[in-house]
């Protein structure tokens, strides 16, 4: 099933050049008649952005994927970037490790759809795995005593510097462009000025020829406006405008009424606590708070 683009605000999709992202990849479609029938019923044939996939497309220059925790969506992003070649774990192409094998076979159900043309630089990063990864990028870089090692990575290991400095490090001086480049949660190593950097970034190497495909909960990187949103829930999987999220909503009532939702929640939680049942069956007891 095709899914309508939905439009992004046309007032910042004015920029020096016409943006037009690379396209490597056009779409992933679900080959359902390749699955079995008592597999739907399971892990993770039975999630419903997996169930309800169909045919996606993907937006030439970025493809975000967003979801409650559990929602499915970096299930989804890992399965295209295997796909896709990559090791589940992260990193390019010629990073062929695995810590420990805990990736579905959904991949193997998994058509892609390609245009003509290859791209030149490729990566897949995830929050979760990332130190192994710089662990994994140390040995590499040091393997070959006549390579001069480090020098996509600013001049030294990325475990001298902090998480957000890294990936900054991975985003800036190690992608170069014309590539494909798949993050799951990348804002997990950001603050949020950070987020705005990396969103400058990711600009800059659409412009030079590049696609992404992002899952995450920033607010802040899904206002990217050259881009495709598609949101993953008990509903299946839909695109939505970015202004229609949840997390669009949810940040800006928080930031707009910060003190009166943060008194309802916690009203909340010592309604809960004066709820809770003691043990054998005795009355509900409210807990003491620390002073």
């Amino acid at each position: 099933m095709l899914r309508a683009m939905p439009d992004r605000q046309p007032w910042l999709l004015k920029t020096p050049r016409e943006v037009k992202g690379a396209g490597f990849v056009e779409a992933f479609e679900l080959k359902e008649e390749e699955i079995p029938e008592e597999a739907w019923k399971r892990y993770p044939y039975a999630i419903p952005c997996v169930k309800g996939m169909g045919r996606l497309e993907l937006h030439p220059a970025v493809t975000f994927l967003i979801g409650e925790n559990g929602s499915g969506k970096s299930t989804l992003l890992e399965a295209m970037a295997v796909r896709l070649g990559f090791s589940a774990e992260g990193g390019s192409r010629n990073y062929q490790f695995s810590s420990r094998d805990t990736h579905s076979g959904l991949y193997e159900h998994l058509r892609c759809s390609r245009r003509p043309g290859r791209e030149q630089d490729h990566f897949f990063l995830r929050a979760e795995s990332f130190y192994p990864l710089m662990s994994k990028v140390e040995e590499y870089e040091t393997a070959d005593p006549f390579h001069v090692p480090y020098t996509s990575w600013g001049g030294n290991t990325p475990h001298e510097r902090s998480h957000g400095e890294a990936f900054l490090t991975l985003l800036t001086r190690r992608m170069g462009g014309n590539g494909l480049y798949l993050f799951d949660e990348p804002e997990a190593a950001l603050s949020p000025k950070r987020q705005m950097s990396a969103l400058v970034r990711i600009h800059d190497l659409v412009m030079d020829h590049s696609q992404f495909i992002i899952a995450t909960h920033s607010p802040i990187l899904l206002a990217y406006p050259h881009s495709l949103i598609y949101e993953c829930g008990e509903h299946g999987i839909r695109a939505v405008k970015y202004e229609d999220t949840e997390i669009f909503r949810t940040t800006r009532d928080f930031l707009m009424h910060h003190e009166r939702m943060v008194a309802k929640l916690l009203e909340e939680q010592e309604h809960d606590e004066e709820c809770e049942p003691s043990q054998e069956g005795k009355k509900p007891f409210r807990r003491r708070r620390g002073k």
